[in-house]
């Protein structure tokens, strides 16, 4: 099997609206995909062991209606989101993520679980 390309193709921008706060203009989102059907708690959980394996430093966002972490990797600094919803865990790219940080998630996720992945990209450049 091939490896899933992390080439990440776009980036989104930071925008500090005058409001206050925090934006981004557009979005680049691996999707990673179990080759067997998985609910999202069960994702959830395999994420969860991911992240406290390590090399990861984490904070979930507790008031969203999806499972949603800010994740560094202290082993290569790389800083993602993580977000798990619809049978699929999505790591969303920030602007100073790099590709190496996406793939030691990939294979460290791999490696945990029980089937394949399929890997897609979707980029949404506002």
């Amino acid at each position: 099997m091939t490896e899933p390309s992390f080439t990440i193709p776009a980036r989104p921008e930071r925008r500090y609206p005058a409001g206050g706060g925090l934006e981004y203009d557009g979005s680049t989102v691996f999707r990673l995909a179990p080759a067997i059907d998985r609910d999202d708690e069960g994702l959830e959980r395999l994420v969860e062991s991911v992240l406290s394996a390590g090399p990861y430093r984490a904070g979930d966002f507790l008031e969203l209606p999806m499972a949603l972490w800010l994740v560094r990797d202290d082993g290569c600094g790389d800083v993602f989101r993580v977000s798990v919803r619809d049978g699929a865990v999505r790591l969303h790219v920030l602007p100073a993520t790099e590709s190496d940080g996406l793939r030691r998630f990939y294979e460290r996720l791999a490696e945990r679980s029980d089937c394949e992945w399929t890997v897609e990209c979707r980029t949404d450049a506002d």
